[in-house]
């Protein structure tokens, strides 16, 4: 009986040490790149364009959540990102007046989190032109988590405090309406 605990105690620190090692050790995805970017190499695992390549593997509960920040960082780096591609200045165009704006962001109004309907959100963004006209341009993203917004349109609400058009809540989301 002693010999046969000897050998069942041995197996278990066997089995524990194995099993500690193993979780210890063990890595998800290894550091070298599990999935080539390269266009002309072949995905692990062939997707639909947008969607997630193993949804349980990475669930969506630890994404970022959309926040006032969140929201208003994606628009920096939208504004910014394009601004760049035309010479420092963001380019509008306005519809109404047929003339098109060139812009530098003031700052994005981080107040309040503006959803107008699944996964569409908007902020106020003040702009000015060189020759100091003040816009207020409403810009719109699209996405279910902060790592995933992305731009779809830009309105125009105001030029110089004159509003084209105001909002108004409805149980938490945003709804547009023509100035009276």
């Amino acid at each position: 009986m002693k010999r046969f605990q000897q050998i069942y105690f041995t197996l278990l620190i066997i089995f524990g040490i194995s099993i500690y090692g193993s979780v210890l050790f063990a890595q998800e995805h290894p550091t070298t790149r599990e999935h080539p970017t390269k266009k002309k190499e072949k995905q692990e695992h062939p997707t639909k364009s947008g969607t997630k390549e193993h949804p349980s593997e990475h669930p969506a509960s630890k994404a970022r959540q959309i926040t006032k920040e969140t929201l208003a960082k994606a628009i920096e780096a939208y504004v910014n990102a394009e601004a760049k591609k035309q010479g420092g200045y963001f380019v509008f165009m306005d519809d109404k007046e047929k003339k098109e704006l060139k812009l530098t962001l003031v700052k994005v109004h981080k107040e309040r989190l503006a959803k107008i309907s699944d996964d569409i959100y908007f902020a106020c963004a003040d702009f000015k032109t060189p020759d100091g006209l003040v816009y207020d341009l409403d810009i719109f993203m699209k996405g279910k988590t902060a790592d995933d917004l992305a731009f779809t349109e830009i309105m125009l609400h105001k030029k110089n405090g004159v509003p084209r058009y105001t909002w108004y809540e409805v149980d938490g989301v945003w709804k547009r309406k023509p100035v009276e």
